[in-house]
């Protein structure tokens, strides 16, 4: 029987692991992930965003889906529809309810909705829609407040500027009227972490080091109750990582370090799929192993 996908991420809460979620911008990365979230008896979810299939090579959520049905390990995978933006990071509007109902009907067991870039009132209002339609399909809902940087065009403030002024961070007295107004089931919140570059010039480029604010995810988990979600999850320092789930993170996105490592095997082996995929399996298992430290985990979850 597949895994509750909801029911998961409380699971793992409680426990103080994390669920991490891996990007899939290139199909073949995706046999790949899976079989090292097996091999590390890890729980783990398997996402697309919009960004994915429009900039990379993704090619759409459904072909996403039917990859993943290839390979999924019902006892340890889970499909997830990350980042559906209502303004996306080149600020052109979305029409974001017909791709809800697409992941809908190719079976993902949980979707995100971004509308983080339109004033508080709207973002609660669209996370709104998305959540109810989530819900009466019987899946959780992820929204978005605070902003967090590296997925728009054109060039980002510094990254130490970005910390020590707070830009953009999710603030606590919103998350808690966010959550209560919009019905969402997990918050993806801003603290100090950023997305990695998408754009041709600057995707290769390796993202600075970031850090949390520990206390203020803390502070935002208890502010908002629910389970807490680390986008921008590569290129984090590890202690901070382990820090952030300790306070409040239960899922944690990974895409940058993955994808590069998969682009780069692509580029020294004259684009062997197979170089590429042995790349992103090592890869995966380390981050599993070694940073997270989340080996095991389906058995800490679910006792088998």
């Amino acid at each position: 029987m597949a895994l509750d996908t909801k029911e998961t991420v409380l699971r793992a809460r409680k426990n103080g692991v994390v669920i991490p979620a891996f990007n899939i911008p290139h199909l073949p990365m995706l046999k790949a992930v899976v079989e090292a979230i097996r091999d590390e008896d890890s729980v783990a979810m398997i996402e697309v965003a919009r960004v994915e299939w429009e900039k990379f090579s993704a090619q759409s959520l459904e072909a996403v889906a039917e990859e993943y049905r290839k390979y999924a390990d019902e006892k340890r995978t889970m499909l997830h529809l990350d980042h559906v933006p209502v303004i996306d990071e080149d600020y052109k509007k979305v029409d974001y309810m017909p791709i809800i109902e697409r992941a809908v009907k190719a079976g993902f067991g949980s979707v995100m909705v971004d509308a983080s870039r339109l004033s508080f009132e709207e973002n609660a209002a669209a996370t709104k829609q998305v959540a109810d339609r989530a819900h009466a399909a019987g899946i959780p809902c992820e929204a978005e407040l605070g902003a967090v940087m590296g997925h728009e065009s054109g060039e980002m403030m510094p990254y130490e500027e970005i910390f020590a002024t707070k830009t953009g961070f999710t603030k606590l007295d919103e998350a808690k009227r966010f959550v209560q107004e919009s019905g969402c089931d997990w918050l993806s919140v801003a603290v100090g972490n950023i997305h990695g570059a998408i754009a041709d010039a600057t995707r290769d480029q390796k993202k600075p080091t970031a850090r949390l604010d520990v206390e203020h995810i803390a502070a935002l988990h208890e502010a908002t109750g629910i389970p807490l979600v680390l986008h921008g999850g590569s290129g984090i320092d590890p202690e901070y990582i382990r820090a952030g789930i300790k306070a409040g993170i239960a899922k944690i996105n990974v895409g940058t370090e993955v994808r590069q490592v998969y682009e780069a095997a692509l580029k020294e082996s004259g684009n062997d799929i197979e170089a590429g995929r042995k790349a992103v399996y090592d890869a995966v298992r380390a981050l599993l192993h070694d940073t997270l430290r989340i080996s095991g985990t389906r058995s800490l979850l679910y006792g088998e």
